[in-house]
């Protein structure tokens, strides 16, 4: 079963959100276990300390979406602990300044 229903559940969306439903299913899908835990877990928090959720469905995940953190290392770091440069384990290559080649993980 999708952990969709118990975020939707939680929201209690009025019937004019209902046509957002698969916006936010696609939305809620795209995270993982760890941050679809996360949203939820705040949102039901807000709920209970009587704070605002967003009353549209789609915008209170969106506004309620942990941080992601980024890990970075540098090209030598990176070939020092895999022993090569091929993307391994979540890491993608990167050169945001097209001067240096960096390893980003998020």
């Amino acid at each position: 079963m999708s952990t969709f229903v118990h975020i939707w559940a939680l929201l209690e969306p009025k019937l004019e959100y209902t046509n957002l439903m698969k916006k936010c299913k696609t939305l809620w899908d795209s995270f993982s276990l760890e941050e679809q835990r996360a949203i939820y877990t705040t949102i039901r928090n807000k709920k209970i300390e009587k704070r605002f959720v967003d009353y549209n469905p789609l915008l209170a995940i969106r506004h309620n979406i942990p941080l992601r953190r980024q890990e970075i290392l540098s090209y030598n770091a990176y070939y020092a602990k895999y022993g090569t440069t091929e993307e391994r384990d979540g890491w993608k290559m990167a050169n945001p300044t097209g001067n240096k080649v960096i390893y980003v993980k998020q």
